[in-house]
C-alpha cells in the first residue's frame, strides 16, 4: 500500500517521496512545480501527514475548501497595514502550517516568511519533525524570498519545508539550489477518468476535457460559469480575427463590464489554453482543450496567421502583468482586440 493515498497521477514523483519516507531520508526543502490544479499542495499534504499523522486535520487546510476561500477572500478587504500585523496562515495541525497567497496582489508577503522562520525554530509538538507548506512561492517577491532564504541556509533540524510552484524558474537560483526539485505534469484522461469517478463528479466529460489533466480544477469547475468565461474570450479572438465586426463585440464588452465582481484575471488562462488549440488547429490537428467548440477555433485558424496567434499571446502576457495593477477589464480586452485587428502592417498576420 502507498504510503501516499488516494493520490491520483504523477506517479514518478509519488514512488520518490514514497521511498524517502521508507527509507526516513526526509529531505528538509521540497519545491513541487507543475501546472494548476495537478495536486501539488494535495500531494504536500498526503507527505506531511505521514510524517506528522492525523491527515483528517490537515485536510481542514485544503485551501480550495469553501471557509478557507472564504477567509482568503476577506482579508482582501482588509489594509495592508493590518494584513501584515496578523499573517495569513492556516494551522489545524499543531506540526502542520499552510502559508498561502493573499491580498488583492496575492502573494507570498515578508511578514509570512518572518512569522515562519519564527515558528520553524519552535519543538515539534508530538513528533519529530514540523512541515511548511509554502503554496504559490513563485508569488512571494524579492524581499519575501531573501527571508526565506536566511533560514533556509540554516534550518532547524526538525523542519520540513514544502513549496509549491507552476514554474519553478519564477523562483530565486538560490532557493531552487537548497531544494529538492519535483516536475509534476497533466494527467492523462485515464488517470482523470479514474479521479472523476472515485470523486463522482457530475458532467465528468466535460471537466475531464476543460480541466486539461488537473484533477484540482476539475473538482472545483463551475461548468457553466467556465464555458460563459471561455465564451467572451472567444468572441474577442473571433472579432480580433475580423470574422465579427467590432459592434458585435461592443455589446458583450458592456455585459462584461457590468460585472464588477469578475475579475480579469479569471478570463486570462482560458485564453491561453484557446490560443493554443488555435494553432493546433492551423497544424490540422485537433483541439486538445477546447475539443467542444473545434468549428469555431476553425474559422479563427482559416483565417489568421502563426505571427497573429504570436502576437495575441504577448499581448495576453502584458496583460497577466498588469492585471494585478486594477486595470479596467474591458479596456484593456478593447485595446487587445483593436490592436489584433489593426497591426502597424496592416495585415493580419
Amino acid at each position: 500500500m502507498s504510503a501516499l493515498p488516494n493520490f491520483y497521477g504523477n506517479d514518478q514523483v509519488v514512488q520518490t517521496l514514497t521511498r524517502t519516507i521508507e527509507a526516513q531520508r526526509i529531505p528538509q526543502t521540497i519545491l513541487l512545480s507543475g501546472p494548476e490544479g495537478v495536486g501539488k499542495a494535495t500531494l504536500a499534504r498526503r507527505f506531511a501527514a505521514n510524517l506528522v499523522g492525523d491527515a483528517d486535520k490537515i485536510e481542514r487546510d485544503d485551501l480550495s475548501l469553501p471557509n478557507n476561500q472564504e477567509a482568503i477572500n476577506e482579508r482582501e478587504k482588509w489594509t495592508s497595514d493590518k494584513r501584515g500585523d496578523d499573517p495569513l496562515l492556516f494551522s489545524s495541525h499543531p506540526d502542520f502550517v499552510t502559508f498561502p497567497p493573499e491580498g488583492p496582489l496575492r502573494q507570498i508577503t515578508i511578514q509570512q516568511m518572518r512569522l515562519l522562520r519564527e515558528r520553524a525554530q519552535l519543538k515539534p509538538l508530538r513528533g519529530s519533525r514540523r512541515v511548511f507548506l509554502i503554496d504559490h512561492l513563485d508569488r512571494a517577491n524579492e524581499q519575501s524570498a531573501n527571508s526565506l532564504l536566511k533560514i533556509l541556509e540554516e534550518p532547524p533540524e526538525h523542519m520540513v519545508i514544502v513549496a509549491t510552484a507552476e514554474n519553478v524558474y519564477d523562483l530565486l537560483p538560490t532557493i531552487r539550489s537548497r531544494s529538492i526539485v519535483f516536475q509534476m505534469c497533466r494527467l492523462s484522461d485515464a488517470d482523470m477518468r479514474a479521479f472523476a469517478e472515485a470523486r463522482s463528479l457530475p458532467d465528468a466529460s466535460a471537466r475531464i476535457v476543460l480541466s486539461e489533466g488537473s484533477p484540482g480544477i476539475a473538482a472545483t469547475l463551475d461548468v457553466a460559469l467556465f464555458k460563459e468565461r471561455r465564451g467572451l474570450i472567444l468572441s474577442a479572438l473571433e472579432c480580433g480575427a475580423s470574422l465579427a465586426p467590432f459592434s458585435t463585440w461592443v455589446q458583450q464588452s458592456e455585459s462584461f463590464s457590468a460585472k464588477r465582481s469578475e475579475k480579469l484575471d479569471f478570463y486570462l488562462k482560458p485564453a491561453y489554453g484557446l490560443l493554443e488549440d488555435i494553432l493546433h488547429v492551423a497544424h490540422g490537428k485537433p483541439a486538445v482543450r477546447n475539443r467542444d467548440i473545434q468549428d469555431r477555433l476553425s474559422a479563427i485558424a482559416e483565417r489568421v496567421t502563426f505571427a497573429w496567434i504570436e502576437r495575441a499571446v504577448q499581448y495576453f502576457d502584458e496583460l497577466v502583468l498588469m492585471v494585478r495593477r486594477n486595470i479596467q477589464k474591458t479596456a484593456a480586452l478593447d485595446a487587445l482586440i483593436i490592436n489584433l485587428r489593426h497591426p502597424v502592417d496592416g495585415r493580419i498576420a
